[in-house]
């Protein structure tokens, strides 16, 4: 049964990019005592993810930030690596923090997952959008086309803050 509104997220190590390279980060380091806005991408550089879904999160993240949010974070079936380029090439950083799910484990905690082998690429994240706060998901939007961000854009989440 997928997550909802109400559920404690669950553990989980994630990767993420930085100079050094690669670096482990924990859910708790991520979510305990915050307010955090996470929001799911079946692949860095995808069209749908790429042009549309993070630009809004970047484009409003000052809005996002001033309705109490402590992080916003996305998180992709990338690795690192990826994701570190995606990073630079998008201009997020400092804005976005970029959360690698490389093998789809905290996707398939969540039962967010879809088979996008039919496209070449494997068991991805379903697109969605979530407020946390403190571990706990307190407003959730899952899309039910993988190329679509109707429901877990930035603008609707904004206004369910």
């Amino acid at each position: 049964m997928p997550i909802s509104v109400g559920d404690t997220l669950p553990a989980a190590t994630f990767r993420v990019s930085t100079a050094d390279g690669p670096v482990p980060k924990t859910s708790d380091e991520v979510f305990k005592g915050k307010r955090v806005v996470l929001f799911a991408v079946p692949g860095a550089f995808t069209p749908t993810c790429h042009k549309n879904h993070l630009p809004g999160f970047i484009a409003r993240a000052d809005e996002i930030r001033a309705k109490g949010i402590d992080t916003i974070a996305v998180v992709a079936v990338n690795d690192p690596f990826v994701m570190g380029a995606w990073e630079k090439a998008s201009g997020a950083d400092g804005k976005i923090l970029f959360l690698c799910d490389p093998a789809a484990e905290f996707a398939g905690a969540l039962d967010l997952t879809f088979d996008g082998s039919a496209a070449g690429l494997g068991i991805r994240s379903k697109r969605y959008s979530m407020v946390v706060e403190d571990g706990v998901v307190k407003v959730l939007n899952v899309e039910d086309v993988p190329s679509k961000a109707d429901v877990s854009n930035a603008q609707t989440l904004l206004g369910q803050l």
